[in-house]
């Protein structure tokens, strides 16, 4: 994949682009009709959201306080929106489908090779996180507070994800390419223990850089810890071992 910056070549995941993106979901209900415009401001809406999201809490941010740091009118937001919970889906939505757009289609030359469709599971889901940081803090931040819907859609592409490493697994094992852990060999937990490791990079991703641990020296570490708990060959070689630390326990996991 070349990195992070394969990754960003082959995937385009800018706020404009995601932002069209959100557009065609629900061109139905907002009123802008020129695309130019539109996503011009839902990039403002949602950039702003993050920000504030970010410093104070989703809940804790007000439309008005929305409306004064984005520069545009209570009555502009509501051509987009009809209140908070809307916008909130919005963003969700947005990273659920960027979850399935960029997992759940590995490269063909992988349908064969469970063992490197791991390692590509492994580095794009860190790329992608990576790629989108504040979309994915935001979704993790605020899980406890969605709204049903947005906790039955956040729970299912979480279960998605841990399906596609869960699946992968037993497809190595079948192979005798892996040897999972325990006497029942249980990929569903290997992949729920895996997850968490996953988004460690974006939760506490300040503290890895204070390491000066970068992406790829991440998914390296990654890579290598995880095929050796499944007990495959790791073919890594290179970069700089880094600590995955710990997860935090206990807290909501949403977006992927």
């Amino acid at each position: 994949m070349n990195g992070l910056q394969g990754f960003q070549k082959r995937f385009d995941l800018s706020m404009e682009a995601l932002c069209a993106r959100i557009l065609d979901r629900h061109a139905a209900t907002i009123r802008v009709k020129k695309p130019a415009v539109a996503i011009a401001n839902l990039a403002r809406i949602v950039e702003t959201t993050l920000t504030l999201a970010n410093r104070k809490g989703f809940h804790s941010m007000s439309l008005r306080d929305l409306a004064e740091q984005s520069g545009l009118s209570m009555g502009a937001l509501y051509a987009y929106f009809d209140g908070k919970d809307t916008l909130l889906m919005m963003i969700l939505g947005q990273v659920v489908g960027a979850v399935d757009e960029v997992l759940a289609h590995p490269p063909d030359a992988l349908a064969e090779d469970p063992a490197g469709r791991l390692r590509w599971l492994l580095e794009t889901h860190l790329y992608l996180t990576e790629t989108m940081h504040p979309w994915f803090v935001f979704a993790y931040m605020e899980a406890k507070a969605f709204p049903r819907d947005g906790r039955e859609l956040a729970v299912a592409s979480e279960m998605k994800t841990e399906s596609l490493i869960a699946d992968t697994l037993a497809d190595g094992a079948r192979r005798g390419l892996f040897t999972l852990p325990g006497a029942s060999g249980d990929v569903a937990m290997a992949a729920a223990l895996i997850k968490p490791m996953l988004q460690d990079w974006y939760v506490k991703r300040a503290k890895h850089r204070r390491r000066g641990i970068t992406p790829e020296d991440y998914a390296r570490s990654l890579i290598a810890f995880v095929e050796a708990a499944v007990g495959a060959a790791a073919p890594v070689t290179g970069g700089r071992a880094c600590s995955t630390g710990q997860a935090d326990p206990g807290h909501p996991v949403a977006g992927g």
